[in-house]
């Protein structure tokens, strides 16, 4: 009973930066479109396809499957995969390089030639500076490191956004974007809409009843992972379950410290090294 209330009560008080709400709030293509267009000021991106949120792809049987919070396609064919990002889970560049490897499986088809092969833009949308340079976006493309001008031109883009960058480094449309991630409301139309596509998605009964049923199933999850660290006296587990409620956007102390078997200031400790220098 207290797992369900404490649900509830996490329910009541997400936002876009939660990446179950910003996967269903992007199902909107206009929504979805603008914010793609204000990460990337330099495209054309007049249309995308109905985006599928928390896309699952499996490429084989023996490879890792993953599951995108947003997977579009764009004007000229390019590929969009956007994540909601609440903690560092201290692996982002390998994860963006296994994303890239294996969305590529899905834009060539058998038989068809790696001349075809469309642009891909892997974008994750940060509440933290994985880089801890003060930008709000850092985008890496494939460089001769001999000479820095020659790009190779493989069509592939990784972009790590950070809601609280200092740095004058982007356009006030995204700034505006990032504060909304980041809890800040600014004066601005499309923030505008968000905020309200925002409001009635929380009011979705169908999509609420979704979360509490994921968030019930991970938390078992979480339950389990301890009680077999217990059993065998790994500490590590403790920090890791502490590790992913954070990522789950869990801020309860309290509730942290009785699923961890912590103490209140073991978890606050942790959680203070996880957003160190957020």
């Amino acid at each position: 009973m207290k797992n369900i209330k404490n649900i509830e009560k996490s329910w009541e008080n997400i936002g876009i930066s939660n990446d179950f709400l910003f996967g269903k709030v992007m199902q909107d293509p206009e929504l979805c479109r603008e914010m793609l267009q204000r990460i990337l000021p330099d495209l054309e991106i007049d249309h995308i396809e109905y985006p599928e949120p928390q896309k699952s792809i499996n490429p084989d049987l023996d490879a890792k499957g993953i599951r995108l919070d947003i997977y579009v396609r764009g004007s000229g064919g390019a590929a969009y995969v956007v994540e909601m990002q609440m903690a560092d889970t201290k692996e982002l560049p390998k994860r963006s390089r296994y994303y890239q490897s294996v969305t590529d499986l899905q834009l060539l088809d058998k038989g068809i030639h790696y001349k075809k092969l469309a642009p891909i833009y892997t974008i994750f949308i940060c509440l933290f500076d994985l880089y801890g340079e003060g930008r709000h976006i850092y985008t890496f493309k494939h460089t001769c490191q001999e000479d820095k001008r020659i790009i190779m031109e493989d069509g592939a883009a990784a972009i790590f956004l950070n809601a609280k960058g200092t740095m004058d480094d982007t356009s006030a449309e995204l700034g505006r974007f990032l504060d909304y991630v980041d809890g800040r409301k600014t004066e601005d139309p499309y923030i505008d809409k968000l905020d309200e596509a925002v409001k009635k998605a929380k009011m979705n009964r169908k999509w609420r009843r979704e979360y509490m049923t994921l968030y019930m199933r991970d938390l078992e999850n979480i339950e389990q992972g301890i009680e077999q660290g217990i059993e065998q006296g790994i500490e590590q587990e403790k920090i890791e379950t502490i590790r992913r409620m954070l990522k789950m956007g869990i801020s309860d102390l309290e509730m942290m410290a009785q699923a961890a078997g912590l103490s209140v200031d073991e978890v606050a400790a942790i959680k203070d090294e996880e957003y160190a220098g957020c």
